[in-house]
């Protein structure tokens, strides 16, 4: 599902509401992850899942076209944990 599906499927759930504000609602809670993960919070979706911070240590690659070994800096990540719920769900 893509961002505009899923726009599309708040239009259809709710009758009342515009594409405008349907747009307006999934933006606003993508951000809102998006800012809370940058600050380096934890995101939880009960029943969902819940997003967080990684930190990955440097280390040494390999540039897989070459074969070279190249050094891989340390980076954070955003990491995604399903929840009970929807591991249930996906497994059923």
């Amino acid at each position: 599902m893509t961002k505009a599906e899923l726009i599309e499927l708040l239009v259809e759930r709710i009758e009342r509401l515009t594409k405008k504000e349907a747009e307006l609602i999934v933006n606003t809670v993508l951000k809102s992850i998006s800012d809370s993960l940058a600050e380096g919070d934890k995101v939880e979706l009960r029943g969902f899942g819940s997003f967080k911070v990684k930190e990955r240590r440097s280390r040494e690659g390999r540039n897989p076209k070459t074969g070279t070994r190249v050094q891989v800096d340390e980076k954070k990540v955003p990491y995604f944990k399903a929840g009970k719920e929807l591991r249930e769900r996906v497994n059923n």
